[in-house]
């Protein structure tokens, strides 16, 4: 899938060029090309060095080929006066052939020369350049530092700054669960008022609740209902005249009373 592929290169170029924006410090970038265009120049000027080293080194066996000549010459000369023609021929054929290394050397010394007098101006081209790089790089850094000074001053006093967006999530989350305790709170508090929780401490005797209370009650009464059922049954319909209370029930009554 050429699209998607094409998408995802193009995502990760976007990522990788945000990151490296980010990291890019403008100081360090400045200084690093200063520090490349003062490398730059030290080449240079070894160049420079190598070739006069080279002339230097050429017009050395130049000056050994001179004096060779001239000895040549003086040998050819010495044997022509001796009638040694042919050790004269001999001398003067070593001449030549040293007269024509000698014109070889000095076009090489010339050709060196013409090269040194380019690096010579390279050098003072370069170095002109290096320093009005440095001077520029130099005010460009105190820009960036003004700017960026006047950027943090900035961001502290309005609070867009990532440190204060860091403290203004924190106070925010904050501000969150202090309102949500408080909901809470209230809700506890509400449903404590209506009684929709019950109080231990209002129990009954014994530990019982309310709904044991009445449990208790309804057994009790159903047993008073039998007995007195029972006592009916064994002492039979009251006497007329006495008013229908029985004697124990008076005494009950006045032991009561």
């Amino acid at each position: 899938m050429p699209g998607v592929s094409g998408r995802f290169s193009t995502v990760v170029k976007a990522k990788i060029s945000k990151l490296l924006d980010r990291a890019e410090d403008p100081a360090e970038t400045l200084d690093y090309s200063y520090q490349k265009q003062l490398e730059s120049l030290q080449n240079v000027k070894k160049g420079i060095a190598d070739v006069v080293t080279a002339k230097k080194r050429l017009q050395m066996q130049s000056t050994k080929l001179e004096q060779s000549v001239v000895k040549l010459d003086t040998q050819a000369r010495q044997a022509l006066s001796q009638g040694n023609e042919e050790l004269a021929r001999v001398a003067l054929e070593r001449k030549n052939v040293a007269q024509t290394e000698l014109q070889s050397l000095d076009q090489q010394v010339t050709e060196l020369e013409a090269q040194q007098q380019k690096l010579i101006d390279s050098q003072q081209k370069l170095t002109t350049k290096i320093e009005a790089f440095r001077t520029k790089k130099e005010v460009i850094k105190a820009q960036y530092s003004a700017a960026e000074a006047q950027v943090r001053i900035s961001e502290a006093a309005t609070g867009v700054g990532e440190e204060m967006a860091d403290v203004g999530l924190a106070m925010q989350r904050a501000v969150d669960k202090t309102e949500q305790m408080k909901a809470r709170a209230d809700a506890v508090g509400e449903l404590e008022a209506s009684g929709a929780f019950e109080d231990l401490t209002q129990l009954g005797e014994g530990g019982d609740d309310d709904i044991d209370r009445q449990l208790k009650e309804l057994s009790s009464g159903a047993a008073v209902d039998d007995e007195l059922a029972k006592m009916k049954a064994e002492i039979g319909p009251p006497t007329p005249g006495s008013g229908g209370v029985p004697a124990d029930s008076k005494q009950l009554e006045e032991g009561q009373a």
